[in-house]
């Protein structure tokens, strides 16, 4: 009796997933069909993480452009090695001895290539301006005879890859990611090629108006004492961030840092291979997959949906990746999507755009916000309106779980 009831619960099961799958080759089927959407340029796959069934695909071998789903890559590599509570470290030293409140050297910070620095986005860290004004006033430094140095050796490479267009380049959005960045690497609308410049500006500024003179004579540098460690908020913080906000600099700055504390010279050339090399060895299907980027701005990276979904499957039993995904209906780039769906809340997933590009890669949650299966959508070439590729991502997942 008990061997009969297991049978037929396991009959019924396969029926189910069966059916399931009929249901999503369908969905799949008539979404690749939407006016506008080229099926040779889109890439689909669904799979549900219990069973590891495929619920949904279409040419998820086909190597395309990712556009910002590749932060999900990033942040997932990042924090499989660093773990949630790690920070960046900014440090700030001074050179020379303090002479009665004249200091024989100079000032020197250190640049970590951390993105928050005075960033105006959350997570919020101290001000460093004010907390080295601080420090200087503690020890009685009324006069400094050196300057103030931003050391940025420890990242080698240029800051903006070669690939990005030209176009990019001088907005906010693709401002370069630097040894040391400040306030958002940007003003308006624009980047700041040189963040180190406008710091020691701003930095002179606050010290000179408080009675700490500079005098800025040429130096050799001497053994360096530390006054200060500037820190970072918690590096989960500033994953979720990014990825509710497809910031590029965060994204880039991650990617950098990814390769520093791997032993590379913190280029980002350097720092893409060993990402390429982590997920290589944990046999995931890199044919086709071209890294190049951190953040997906560069129209060079190529991403297969058999990637993509392998990399999401790995990650998903991490209970903080899962909670950096905006979701539907709800946050960040994907509050629109889905909103005032049955799936509202319920799809939690990282968007992509850019001119003939729509992608989304993610999870459908349960109720209690756990993944259930990964979703990958990467459209290529689409000749028609971007809304009409989104509504019928919206209704595809809709027929699905419905």
């Amino acid at each position: 009796m008990n061997f009969n009831r297991s049978f037929l619960s396991l009959i019924a099961f396969l029926i189910s997933v069966s059916a399931f799958a009929g249901v999503g080759d369908e969905a799949v089927a008539h979404f690749i069909k939407t006016n506008g959407i080229d099926p040779n340029s889109v890439s689909v796959k669904i799979i549900d993480l219990g069973d590891g069934s495929v619920v949904g695909a279409h040419n998820e071998e086909s190597p395309l452009v990712p556009a910002s789903i590749m932060k999900s890559v990033t942040t997932a590599t990042l924090l499989e090695s660093t773990g949630p509570d790690w920070r960046y470290h900014t440090r700030i030293y001074v050179d020379g001895p303090n002479d009665l409140g004249y200091l024989r050297g100079n000032v020197i910070v250190e640049g970590a290539c951390d993105p928050t620095v005075n960033s105006d986005k959350e997570p919020f860290s101290d001000d460093i301006i004010e907390e080295i004004y601080s420090a200087l006033s503690s020890q009685l430094v009324k006069r400094i005879e050196g300057n103030i140095i931003i050391d940025e050796n420890s990242f080698a490479g240029d800051p903006q890859p070669a690939s990005w267009a030209k176009e990019d380049r001088a907005k906010y959005y693709g401002t370069g990611s630097h040894a040391f960045n400040y306030a958002d690497n940007s003003r308006g609308d624009f980047a700041v090629v040189n963040p180190s410049e406008s710091f020691i500006t701003l930095l002179k500024k606050k010290l000179i108006s408080n009675g700490i003179d500079i005098e800025g004579n040429d130096m050799p540098e001497g053994r360096r004492v530390q006054i200060l460690d500037h820190h970072s908020a918690p590096i989960d913080e500033i994953m979720r961030s990014c990825m509710m906000r497809s910031d590029n600099l965060f994204a880039e700055s991650m990617l950098r840092t990814y390769g520093k504390l791997e032993g590379c010279d913190g280029s980002t050339e350097e720092a893409t291979e060993k990402v390429r090399l982590f997920w290589q060895q944990k046999n995931l299907p890199l044919d086709g997959v071209e890294i190049i980027d951190g953040s997906g701005l560069s129209r060079a990276n190529r991403v297969t949906a058999n990637f993509m979904t392998e990399l999401l499957k790995n990650m998903s039993d991490n209970p903080h990746y899962a909670s950096f995904f905006p979701l539907a209906g709800q946050e960040g780039t994907l509050k629109k999507f889905l909103a005032g769906t049955p799936l509202d809340s319920y799809i939690a997933m990282k968007t992509g755009s850019m001119r003939g590009i729509q992608c989304y890669a993610g999870y459908k949650l349960d109720d209690d916000y756990m993944p259930t299966h990964v979703i990958v959508i990467i459209m290529n070439d689409i000749t028609k309106s971007r809304d009409r590729a989104k509504r019928a991502a919206e209704q595809m997942l809709l027929s699905i779980f419905n």
